[in-house]
């Protein structure tokens, strides 16, 4: 039998895109994460907000399980069950009448991004292409998602990108009323911007983007990719705002760890993707549908919702406590169980080893730039498991800031 792979095979083995932790993790329960030698992590990442029941939860393994006895895979010649009963549930649940499946939120925000301009190309015309996204947003990694985001550190050393895209300044909404036209065929928006810190949109930022897009007759598209399925304690954050999209995209917790997406839009969008328009080969297969389902039959109820708002606050209350003891942090951004922690100007550029310490505790965290710590743990998890977290995140600061 071959010796278990190791840390050290990923530079031998593996496309040197990641510089993964010096530690392998092999079984979760929970928010309880134990590596190769036996030790235990607690996750306060939750897979970048994608673990959002935790890891092995009995449902969604029994869904899962259960599933892989029936049927595993058809291609979307055929429909199944467990596909047409998760996009009831969403329609019932949402502003949406039809459901998109695909794997991940890169992939989920590129059918928008189609279906967005195949809806001007066929009621317009040829000229209306452009997109309005913003700075610091982040849509995911295909050619076209990474231009429209906006990060040129990932999307810059590829050549020419698509044309039509232009980045604003986020929750400016005098730059977007400067620059929409009827030219325009989408704006895409995070209703919280994740990767650059968790920084909400006003009210009054998305509002306006909602009466722009409507005098132009374009897309407003929300990326619900991370603040989707519960993170913010509502289903989906736009709740929040009352402010409703044409269309949506979701990914990362509907899955509870498994790979899977949706868009979400009305019937007047989505006639423009007609048969053969886009397509998906493992888009709503059974298997990760069969488990967004046992995830939905936990997340979407009233108790595990105000849930997450109590979690967060608690956990907000002991990170400013860990703030001032340490020093080092200038700001707490959170909306439900999603936190950006800021550190301050002396300690800029310093995210990174707040990272390695946490790991050296026994904690698993995120970054969000250089200068932010990120959290995105599991909905449900258990205030001991929050508390033994805190305990060792606390003295990863301190190891590093004092106090």
């Amino acid at each position: 039998m071959n010796a278990a792979p190791q840390r050290s095979d990923f530079e031998r083995v593996m496309v040197p895109n990641y510089a993964p932790q010096n530690f392998v993790p092999v079984r979760g329960e929970g928010s309880r994460v134990w590596d190769q030698s036996g030790r235990d992590y607690i996750d306060f990442g939750g897979g970048i907000a994608v673990t959002c029941l935790g890891h092995a939860h009995p449902a969604l393994v029994k869904a899962l399980t259960e599933q892989a006895g029936k049927i595993w895979h058809l291609s979307n010649v055929y429909t199944n069950e467990p596909a047409l009963r998760l996009a009831e549930r969403l329609v019932e649940r949402t502003f949406a009448e039809r459901v998109f499946f695909a794997n991940s939120g890169g992939e989920a925000n590129e059918a928008a991004l189609k279906l967005a301009r195949r809806a001007a190309y066929d009621r317009f015309g040829e000229d209306k292409y452009e997109i309005i996204a913003f700075d610091g947003s982040f849509h995911g990694r295909t050619f076209f998602t990474v231009s429209v985001g906006g990060q040129p550190k990932y999307s810059s050393g590829f050549g020419p990108r698509p044309a039509g895209i232009t980045h604003l300044p986020y929750n400016d909404l005098d730059a977007v009323a400067k620059q929409i036209s009827d030219r325009t065929c989408a704006v895409i928006v995070e209703p919280v911007i994740g990767e650059s810190g968790i920084v909400p949109a006003t009210p009054e930022f998305l509002a306006g983007l909602r009466e722009l897009t409507r005098k132009h007759n374009a897309a407003l598209i929300f990326d619900e990719v991370q603040s989707g399925v519960g993170r913010t304690g509502k289903l989906y954050c736009y709740e929040h705002y009352g402010v409703v999209p044409d269309i949506l995209t979701s990914a990362k917790g509907i899955g509870g760890g498994f790979p899977l997406a949706a868009m979400l839009t009305t019937e007047a969008w989505a006639k423009h993707f007609s048969v053969g328009v886009h397509g998906s080969t493992y888009g709503g297969n059974p298997l990760g549908c069969a488990v967004a389902n046992a995830v939905l039959d936990i997340i979407d109820t009233p108790e595990t919702l105000a849930g997450v708002v109590k979690r967060a606050d608690r956990m907000a209350a002991r990170l400013n406590e860990i703030a001032a003891k340490s020093g080092a942090f200038s700001e707490l951004r959170y909306r439900g169980l999603w936190f950006g922690w800021q550190l301050k100007p002396a300690f800029r550029g310093r995210a990174g080893e707040v990272l390695a310490a946490a790991a050296r505790e026994g904690l698993m965290v995120l970054l969000a730039g250089p200068d932010v710590v990120r959290m995105a743990p599991s909905l449900v998890i258990s205030d001991a498991e929050m508390d033994e977290g805190l305990a060792r995140l606390e003295r990863a600061v301190l190891s590093l800031f004092g106090g």
